[in-house]
């Protein structure tokens, strides 16, 4: 009876001539394929798309200073794209502010309206002294204004939904195709009493109701505090507010 031989294999995985020959009699598998060959393949893949898109994002201004370092055909396909895009957007931009709400007429305003375009509804609060409420109706103005293809509705929370507590306000409903895409209760989702413009962009950016890529998501010379990021929120408006009574008295 024969019986079996132990046989030293020190690594199996080792580029060794011993380990060859016991890969050939089958006393040890085969090595797994490398793979380096793939991830090498996955960089040089991911460095080419990163050339090709390396101008996304930027507006006309941005373009026009890059023409001594870039093909000037290339360019130009680029400035073409970027008039397209804010065509597209000043056709569309049909709304322009935030539009008062009453319940009877909420099914046409905001359900129906929202087979059109994307419809973001603030149910505030009935109390002066919600802070968020209040912060976020100075953000709809600008969010209106910035983006006139999206339509920015208000409505009292109460008078809109019977019994709606009122722990709950602000909420912010976004509707598209007749249905609700994103409910938002409070502030505390986002930033809370410091939620700025930027964190209502990143929304509509989520939901689909402003691409990534647009121009107007873009931060243009946002002013910075005293940690490097940019002031917005309740505080940032109060401090402005500050600055702009001391610039009165110089």
């Amino acid at each position: 009876m024969d019986m079996p031989v132990n046989v030293p294999v020190d690594d199996p995985n080792a580029d060794t001539e011993w380990n060859d020959i016991l890969r050939k009699h089958g006393v040890i598998p085969e090595k797994p394929p490398s793979p380096t060959p793939i991830i090498e393949e996955a960089l040089e893949e991911a460095r080419r798309l990163a050339h090709e898109n390396r101008l996304e994002g930027k507006d006309i201004d941005e373009l026009d200073e890059l023409e001594d370092e870039e093909d000037e055909e290339f360019l130009q396909k680029y400035r073409q794209q970027r008039l397209q895009e804010l065509s597209t957007i000043t056709n569309a931009s049909i709304y322009n502010a935030v539009y008062p709400l009453q319940k009877p007429d909420y099914a046409r305003d905001v359900t129906e309206a929202s087979h059109k375009a994307y419809v973001v509804v603030h149910l505030t609060s009935s109390l002066g002294t919600n802070t968020e409420s209040r912060l976020l109706t100075e953000l709809f103005r600008d969010l209106a204004r910035k983006f006139g293809d999206v339509k920015f509705c208000e409505i009292r929370a109460d008078m809109c939904i019977e019994g709606y507590p009122e722990r709950n306000t602000p909420t912010v409903l976004v509707y598209r195709d007749g249905d609700i895409k994103r409910q938002i209760v409070t502030l505390a989702e986002l930033r809370g009493p410091r939620t700025g413009l930027e964190d209502l962009q990143r929304v509509l950016v989520e939901v689909g109701a402003v691409k990534q890529s647009d121009p107007r998501v873009q931060p243009k010379n946002q002013e910075e505090d005293g940690n490097g990021t940019a002031r917005s929120g309740l505080r940032g408006a109060q401090k402005a507010s500050v600055e702009d009574e001391d610039d009165d008295w110089d």
